[in-house]
């Protein structure tokens, strides 16, 4: 090579960089390991799961209609023929490698849908991954279908789909209580040590129970935000649980800790200042991963009127939070009975989740399945149905105490049929004792005789007994 003249030697160096640059880029291509497939009540979703990076792109074809997906820098290592198509609008899908590094996926249709993807940056549970959403143009299907492998392998009680078998008289209406299964779908939350144990099943199968147990009470009937195995943005279950018109929503997790040997149920409310400890701050920052494991974008707000917008959200918010500590003592309460506690008070933290201003809103911790014991017991059907059954006596007991207006407790209530007691208010933030007294419908200083105050200072979580005189008033 030194013999070459100095033309002829940078060519050869150009020729060589080219070729070095070629086999980086063979090299560096991305293979597309496996793909997976969920059904939503609305929309059906592929993953497919990546050695690295790619680039996409995504187009409509019509007569017939079909999804093709163009991968940059992708191969195919997996096969597309094994993935469950039914009930979902895809009626079969191929690939072509188009060239070495740039793969063709076709998703062939039974009728229009409308396409969204985005790609996923690794985490702690997946690598790269492209997401593709195929949303329904008609009407979705009344019950989701998972893909064969997605099938939860912990036991599910035998009623999935309870209905409300004692009507409401008097054209009163029912209590709702929106029942959120946590995680699902692409995000299968916390694992287990038990081999093919995920939080996303157990928690299914908890709600499907705590279900049950509610629409077998006169007055109230469960509504399940989440209905099968598919993954529901944060921001969406609570759109859910408003559109079902829930009373009260109730999120159900499994908790998990670096150290196996935690144990115990929580339950946590919305805090406005942040956590109240180190162990609720933590928590709240790993289920509100949540969206970003799901691809979830931020959501932008409408600026419109924002003072006044903000003062009501304020308002609203405070009768929000006091309720969900109210419930959320009740519950952690009956729960005690059944299982160990691993926080003996309800912990509060800036769950995603819960920030809904006008549902109260509480997430329950039902054990850890970190811990090996923890996570045998909660696979049982008997555990699941024990930890129901004090859920259900918690929301009972502060319903019977704080009736919606309209609704058949209410009725019940009013017409004496439920004895009643002094009611417990726990002071929210921003909350003084005279604004709690006007809420109540109760004189300052009867408020303040019956808790034995000697002037009218209250500390945030402190808990207020409401007399009995003032019970015809609805917070």
């Amino acid at each position: 090579m030194m013999g070459l003249p100095m033309r002829k030697r940078a060519r050869f160096i150009a020729l060589a960089m080219a070729l070095l640059c070629l086999t980086f880029e063979a090299v560096a291509a991305s293979d597309v390991r496996s793909v997976r497939l969920w059904r939503a009540p609305d929309n059906t979703r592929l993953v497919f799961d990546l050695s690295g990076p790619v680039q996409h792109s995504v187009f409509q074809l019509a007569a017939p209609n079909r999804i093709v997906i163009d991968v940059k820098g992708a191969k195919l290592a997996t096969r597309l023929d094994q993935l469950a198509l039914a009930n979902t609008p895809i009626t079969g899908v191929r690939s072509a490698q188009r060239t070495a590094d740039e793969l063709r996926v076709v998703i062939d249709l039974a009728k229009p849908v409308s396409p969204k993807s985005f790609t996923l940056a690794p985490n702690q549970q997946y690598g790269h991954r492209l997401v593709v959403d195929l949303f329904d143009d008609a009407p979705a299907p009344s019950t989701p279908v998972a893909s064969a492998a997605s099938k939860p392998p912990v036991p599910v009680t035998p009623t999935q789909a309870p209905q409300k078998l004692t009507p409401v008289p008097n054209g009163k209406r029912d209590v709702v209580i929106a029942i959120d299964a946590g995680h699902g779908g692409e995000d299968p939350g916390a694992l287990s040590p038990v081999k093919g144990q995920y939080e996303k099943h157990v928690t299914l199968a908890i709600a499907r129970e705590l279900q049950r147990q509610i629409n077998a009470e006169r007055g109230f009937r469960g509504e399940l935000v989440r209905t099968g195995d598919y993954f529901i943005p944060l921001r969406k279950r609570t759109e859910i649980a408003r559109k079902k018109g829930a009373d009260l929503f109730v999120s159900i997790h499994a908790d998990a800790a670096p150290r196996s040997s935690a144990f115990g149920a929580s339950v946590y409310a919305l805090s406005d200042r942040g956590a109240t400890s180190e162990t609720a701050r933590w928590l709240a920052d790993a289920e509100n991963q949540s969206d970003l494991i799901g691809g979830v974008g931020n959501v932008s707000l409408d600026d419109k009127d924002r003072m006044l917008a903000g003062v009501l959200l304020d308002l609203s918010m405070t009768a929000s939070m006091s309720s969900s500590l109210n419930v959320g003592n009740k519950v952690l309460s009956n729960m005690g009975r059944v299982t160990s506690l691993h926080k003996r008070r309800v912990e509060q933290a800036g769950f995603m989740v819960l920030k809904s201003p006008d549902i109260p809103s509480i997430l329950v911790e039902t054990g850890f399945i970190s811990n090996p014991n923890e996570a045998k017991k909660l696979a049982t059907v008997s555990h699941q149905q024990a930890l129901s059954r004090s859920i259900v006596t918690g929301v009972k007991q502060f319903f019977h105490e704080n009736p919606p207006p309209g609704t058949y407790i209410a009725y019940l209530r009013d017409s004496g049929q439920i004895a009643m007691g002094p009611r417990e208010h726990v002071v929210s933030s921003g909350e003084s004792l005279a604004l709690i007294a006007q809420r109540y419908q109760v004189p300052l200083s009867t408020l303040r005789s019956t808790n034995s105050l000697k002037n009218d200072v209250i500390k945030v979580g402190q808990k207020l007994q409401i007399p009995a005189t003032s019970l015809a008033a609805q917070p």
